[in-house]
């Protein structure tokens, strides 16, 4: 048994890649006229930056030849032990540096992708969420890989349900995250509305993690620094 886990684990991270890049693809053509900027919706076609998650700063690719993040996550070296009031996406741990990918249109800012991950009800979501220019509104998120419930927490899958996304603002007009999945259907009130989208029949725990996780990176402890200087660099460029 050994011996076949070890022969096909090249097979299931290929699968794993492939799915990534199925999910950032799907992102990127959900932008209005960005396959035409673009071409070919590669994901090598993408401005790639690694971020230093503490400082939000960019670092040299060249210092993380090799690295992955999720080995880097269970390495007290090289993660950062999350205390209970931080850690709303329930990872334990998060990994120093994480990849951010940047679409640029003549020099100037049009989407980031952002890699997300957390706690679901029966696993561990991993994801993409797409942010506008003004990193507020959210372009899409998908996730490409996890273990819910079929049928219930699975229902993370569903176009329709993914396609609720787009438009939402993460944070309120005062600065402050309120995106979430509610319990049932959407608010009716505009206002509320801006921030939410209907939760899944039977699988409140997932729901509850899906908004658990992008409280969680879109916050100070996740890309919230990165995200900062982002702003204070677009706006001065």
């Amino acid at each position: 048994i050994a011996a076949t886990v070890t022969l096909l684990a090249p097979y299931r991270e290929q699968h794993r890649a492939a799915l990534r890049e199925a999910r950032i693809q799907e992102i990127l053509a959900s932008v209005p006229g960005l396959s035409d900027l673009l071409g070919p919706l590669r994901v090598e076609g993408l401005e790639t930056h690694w971020v230093d998650l503490a400082t939000g700063a960019y670092i040299d690719p060249a210092r993380l030849s090799g690295y992955d993040r999720r080995k880097a996550a269970r390495d007290p070296a090289s993660s950062v032990a999350l205390r209970a009031e931080q850690d709303l996406a329930g990872i334990g741990r998060r990994a120093h540096y994480a990849p951010v990918y940047l679409v640029r249109d003549a020099g100037e800012l049009r989407l980031v992708v952002l890699p997300v991950h957390g706690a679901g009800y029966v696993s561990t979501l991993y994801g993409y969420l797409a942010l506008d220019a003004d990193l507020n509104t959210i372009r899409a998120l998908s996730f490409y890989e996890h273990g819910e419930t079929p049928g219930l927490g699975s229902e993370i899958d569903n176009p329709g349900w993914r396609d609720q996304w787009a438009g939402k603002w993460a944070r309120d007009r005062d600065g402050v995250l309120r995106i979430e999945v509610a319990r049932g259907a959407a608010a009716r009130d505009a206002e509320l509305a801006r921030h939410q989208v209907d939760g899944i029949s039977g699988a409140t725990r997932t729901g509850t993690g899906v908004t658990q996780l992008l409280h969680f990176w879109l916050g100070d402890d996740g890309f919230g620094p990165f995200l900062d200087r982002l702003r204070e660099d677009e706006t001065t460029r």
